[in-house]
């Protein structure tokens, strides 16, 4: 399937023409009597669709907003009865009509299985499950066999966005077959940036999460890079103003990004970044990513790297270099620091 698509396949019962121009229209949801959605009504242009969102957080709650905006109908659940739609899974099943679409997004690991695994239960054949979590590839293949032989279909979407998602659009890396993903264009194309790009199917199951944590390394690398450039700057004298610095390499230049623009919001902030405490945690996916690089006798030099300067970063007072020390001590008599 190419990039940036305008139209899917229509499902009977379930997608109907409707304008993407006008003001945002959404279906909210009440709490009450269990009652099954009226079919979406003919509209021109586009297609509308229902879709079932499980995970309300910064990400998941902003995706249900912006696809209301385009005009589809979210029905949302969340452990949160403040932001949620319904009350249950259960509930947020029997409100979508069939073939229903459920889009998950919790945590990857036992969060993302045990909704899964509640879905396997709840849903028919027919139906998709979609895990836009940071779930691991391996994973998406083992939901999908357990939910095909169900009948129920499974698509994974690796995404990108964060909190600006909701104003910009969201990067999505789609895997699964092509009818489960065709299936779910109007979504993919109501989520993704105005334009041509920042959506793209990439293969079968598995496929949109690993090009995520591909992704995901590449951008440990890059953060690396610019704060290695900052801290460099920053040690020299002769460099008066590190921040404008940056700031000049925003246009025309090579390494000109969003990342960049963001550690000039982050200089803007804290010009010398004495506010925070140099202590980086890591999401997993800079580990999956050398991971696989190892199973594949693929170099990842300077992903490894950020990857491993994130650990050191969580060390006080490095091990390693205590070792380093006391032999250089050793054989060659240098100096030590002792502990006072």
């Amino acid at each position: 399937m190419g990039r940036g698509t305008r139209q899917g396949p229509r499902q009977a019962g379930r997608a109907r023409p409707h304008p993407r121009r006008g003001r945002p229209r959404s279906r909210p949801v009440h709490h009450g009597p269990r009652r099954r959605l009226p079919h979406p009504q003919e509209r021109s242009g586009e297609l509308i669709m229902q879709l079932g969102l499980i995970g309300l957080g910064k990400m998941g709650g902003n995706m249900r907003e912006r696809i209301r905006r385009a005009g589809h109908t979210v029905i949302g659940y969340d452990r949160n009865p403040e932001v949620s739609d319904v009350k249950s899974l259960a509930e947020l099943v029997e409100k979508l009509d069939a073939p229903r679409n459920v889009w998950v997004m919790v945590p990857a690991g036992t969060a993302t299985q045990t909704v899964v695994d509640e879905l396997g239960d709840l849903l028919e054949p027919g139906d998709t499950v979609i895990d836009g979590g940071n779930s691991r590839w391996t994973d998406d293949e083992k939901h999908a066999a357990a939910l095909a032989i169900k009948g129920i279909g499974f698509v994974d979407a690796g995404v990108s966005g964060g909190v600006w998602g909701l104003q910009n659009g969201y990067a999505l890396m789609v895997g699964g077959d092509k009818e489960h993903v065709e299936r779910l264009h109007p979504i993919f194309e109501a989520l993704k940036p105005e334009g041509p790009y920042g959506y793209v199917h990439a293969g079968r199951v598995g496929a949109g999460h690993f090009s995520k944590m591909v992704h995901n390394g590449i951008e440990y690398a890059m953060m690396q890079a610019y704060a290695e450039g900052w801290e460099l700057l920053e040690k020299v004298h002769s460099v008066e103003n590190v921040r404008e610095v940056f700031r000049s390499w925003q246009e025309g230049t090579v390494i000109r990004s969003w990342l960049l623009d963001l550690a000039v919001n982050a200089l803007d902030e804290d010009e010398h970044l004495h506010k925070l405490r140099g202590y980086a945690e890591d999401s997993g996916e800079g580990r999956w990513t050398v991971e696989a690089a190892i199973d594949n006798a693929v170099p990842l030099p300077a992903i490894t790297a950020s990857l491993f300067a994130r650990f050191a970063s969580r060390q006080d007072d490095s091990p390693q270099m205590k070792m380093i020390a006391a032999l250089r001590n050793q054989f060659g008599g240098h100096a030590v620091e002792t502990k006072g």
